[in-house]
């Protein structure tokens, strides 16, 4: 259960007590939660959307992502600037790529990827039908999931870092915990599947770049992840058969 309170302290905003950090075992188990962490975020989002109807649906997406980026911290979006602007500042260059990371300025870059991203999600939200609630679930669910299969797949490159202590999860607990969110990518049918296929598909290519350039990942590479394929996952749902 502590790892469960470190998961949740660590992604959300939900207030837990501090001495879950501190506690080595804790953090290392939190891993195996982040689907859950993730599916209780979706949940949260989907009552306020239930809530919600009858309003605008401009304003209704609003308010959701307000609701989702609030909830999360922003802490996601932004590793995806910090990313966004190393990536091309890098210049191809490993140790430059790695210190721009570090620099807790934003540039043009960042700034555009961030927003590009913003408003792809809030035209998404917009469009979802009034049955689409379980969208709602899966997008925050998958772009937790896809960061436990990013650190039993690919080593943390930046050592000291927050992720760092995640290298000793239980991968047994991990490995459970994905095959869960698979089961439930197909209870809303085919388009939950494309959800889900959709997120490998983000993953996979996130994989290649992060090991072509780094040789493995870092905290901001995989809050580009997950705010990506949150954002692929709404798309995906969104595509007419």
């Amino acid at each position: 259960m502590r790892g469960l309170l470190a998961a949740l302290g660590f992604l959300t905003r939900v207030p837990v007590p501090p001495a879950v950090f501190d506690d080595a075992r804790a953090r290392a188990q939190s891993l195996a939660w982040y689907p859950l962490v993730g599916l209780l975020l979706g949940a949260v989002l989907a009552a306020l959307a239930w809530l919600l109807r009858g309003t605008p649906p401009l304003l209704a997406a609003a308010l959701l992502l307000c609701a989702w980026v609030w909830l999360s911290g922003a802490m996601h979006l932004d590793g995806l600037a910090d990313s966004a602007d190393a990536w091309v500042g890098g210049l191809g260059d490993r140790a430059r790529t790695l210190e721009i990371m570090k620099d807790p300025r934003s540039g043009p870059i960042g700034v555009a990827a961030v927003g590009l991203l913003l408003l792809l999600k809030f035209a998404a939200l917009a469009s979802l039908p009034p049955g689409g609630w379980p969208a709602l679930l899966l997008a925050p669910l998958l772009g937790r999931s896809v960061l436990t299969l990013a650190f039993l797949g690919l080593p943390y490159v930046r050592a000291g870092g927050l992720g760092s202590a995640l290298a000793d999860a239980p991968r047994a607990a991990c490995v459970v915990a994905l095959l869960l969110t698979g089961a439930t990518c197909l209870l809303p049918g085919w388009r939950g599947l494309a959800g889900g296929l959709a997120a490998l598909l983000v993953f996979a290519l996130w994989r290649r770049a992060c090991l072509q350039r780094l040789g493995g990942m870092t905290g901001d590479t995989c809050g580009a992840l997950a705010e990506l394929v949150e954002a692929a996952v709404l798309v995906a749902w969104l595509v007419r058969a």
